[in-house]
């Protein structure tokens, strides 16, 4: 116990003197927050609404709040395995009953910020994770592993879901990379700053949306809509990502932040 003190107060000194810094990772949760539209035959999820309850008026004269209502994958946000039918059947699947020490883990930074910028289909493989480890060393267990591709600076909606006649065109991961990373890493889960963690174009993948199918079917977790990767290092980095406890939840929208090295 007095170790763990120990620890803490060492933190709790490191953030208050700034040796250690906090990184917003959330991007603002509004109206105007881009949502992923399905196809036309399937249930969609709304945009963010919100109302004034009382704003120190006749219906509350000293307080002031608000109602929201929206889907649970909305804006930055948390999916958790029962959010997807091959995650249906774990243990302690939803938003409710993931274990906390879940929802603090290290985080691994991979840059695909070129790659994003020249084919806005690009896909980590395999290689490309390879070629981060041979720079930075193995991804650790239980880690976090974060895709910077600096798509969150698309702040018009319309280029964000980058969407025409195909399809959505956005960045994402193969299904042989999330593959690697359940069988050989044993990663707590993926971070995107897309509007969901499947690439545009997932639906053609083997199998179909291999971040959902394949990571959840693995009882691990995924985050969406992440921004301000680029300042994170490629290792270092503390993420806390704890969706609400949503009775039976399939994910939430969350606060997610990153404790830095401040050097």
């Amino acid at each position: 116990m007095s170790q763990a003190k120990t620890i803490l107060s060492l933190l709790a000194e490191s953030l208050s003197g700034g040796s250690v810094r906090i990184v917003d990772l959330t991007q603002p949760l509004e109206p105007k927050t881009p949502v992923l539209q399905l196809p036309p035959q399937y249930a969609q999820n709304p945009p963010f609404e919100s109302g004034i309850l009382s704003e120190y008026d006749d219906r509350g004269p000293a307080w002031y709040w608000n109602w929201f209502k929206c889907g649970e994958h909305t804006g930055t946000h948390f999916d958790a395995p029962v959010h997807w039918i091959t995650g249906k059947d774990h243990e302690n699947n939803t938003t409710d009953t993931i274990p906390v020490d879940s929802f603090i883990s290290p985080a691994c930074v991979l840059d695909a910020v070129p790659e994003a910028l020249k084919d806005p289909d690009f896909l980590v493989s395999p290689e490309f994770v390879a070629a981060w480890e041979d720079k930075y060393g193995q991804i650790p267990a239980g880690s976090w592993v974060l895709f910077r591709t600096d798509w969150s600076k698309r702040t018009d909606p319309v280029a964000f879901l980058n969407e025409d006649a195909s399809g959505f065109h956005t960045p994402g991961w193969s299904s042989e990379a999330i593959t690697f990373l359940l069988e050989e890493r044993d990663i707590r889960g993926i971070g995107v700053e897309t509007v969901g963690t499947d690439a545009g174009q997932g639906g053609k993948l083997q199998p179909a949306f291999p971040c959902h199918s394949l990571l959840h079917g693995a009882n691990k977790y995924g985050l969406a809509s992440l921004t301000n990767l680029d300042q994170l290092p490629p290792t270092g980095a503390l993420i806390i990502a704890a969706p609400l406890k949503i009775v039976r939840g399939s994910g939430s929208p969350l606060r997610v932040l990153a404790l830095i090295p401040n050097n």
